[in-house]
């Protein structure tokens, strides 16, 4: 997904959070709670504090946006479905099993699936 991503806006190794609220379509505020309710969205943060996303945190939102206000997910289960996913690779630094990848590689595809749609 990171590909066509870079087609929509300007390619940068790092986007404020001003930046990634317009890409995304959702309002400062939200990303900063949705980094408290989700583990594995941990942008980088500069000495003064400053939120820096990469194309793989604006991923992450942007699944985490789909699933919330179009397929009807509720937060928990956001959670419970993406930190199979998310969990093992940031927090732990365990290598996914099988299950793991292949549930990546399905969200993945859904994705790639509803842009081309």
């Amino acid at each position: 997904m990171g590909e066509p991503l870079q087609r929509e806006f300007p390619y940068k190794l790092f986007y404020k959070i001003g930046e990634t609220s317009r890409i995304v379509g959702v309002e400062p505020y939200v990303l900063r709670y949705w980094e408290t309710e989700f583990p594995f969205l941990k942008p980088k943060k500069t000495k003064s504090g400053q939120r820096l996303y990469t194309i793989k945190d604006i991923e992450i939102i942007l699944l985490i946006k789909k699933m919330l206000y179009e397929e009807k997910y509720t937060i928990e289960g956001v959670r419970k479905k993406l930190s199979k996913v998310y969990d093992n690779q940031i927090d732990t630094g365990e290598i996914p099993t099988k299950e793991d990848i292949i549930e990546k590689i399905k969200i993945r595809l859904k994705e790639i699936l509803n842009m081309l749609t």
